[in-house]
């Protein structure tokens, strides 16, 4: 009898354990979860800087970077240069939202 005891005890406070919900392993589980998300997002934006510094490394020092920005960013254009833009591309199936266009069954 006294064998049974020691298991049934363990099994006792495992079970809790596992039901209290705030203290022991699913808040344990959670804020494991919480961890490894925000580990994720750091290595996001560790990427993220990455990319910014390189871009900023390259306005720094290229004429053409520069340019670029200025033409992408700020929409300017040269003097006698004709800027044309286009409309953004839809993803396929995506139908159009003007309710003049024509529809073919």
């Amino acid at each position: 009898m006294r064998f049974l005891l020691i298991p049934a005890l363990l099994v006792a406070a495992l079970a809790v354990a596992v039901l209290d919900e705030d203290a022991g392993i699913r808040t344990w589980l959670r804020l494991r979860g919480d961890v490894r998300a925000a580990e994720a997002r750091q290595e996001t934006l560790r990427a993220e800087i990455a990319e910014l510094r390189d871009e900023a490394e390259a306005l720094e020092s290229q004429r053409f970077a520069q340019e670029r920005a200025i033409r992408e960013e700020l929409e300017w254009a040269r003097p006698g240069e004709t800027v044309v833009r286009l409309p953004p591309e839809r993803p396929p199936g995506d139908a159009p939202s003007d309710s003049r266009t024509p529809r073919f069954p």
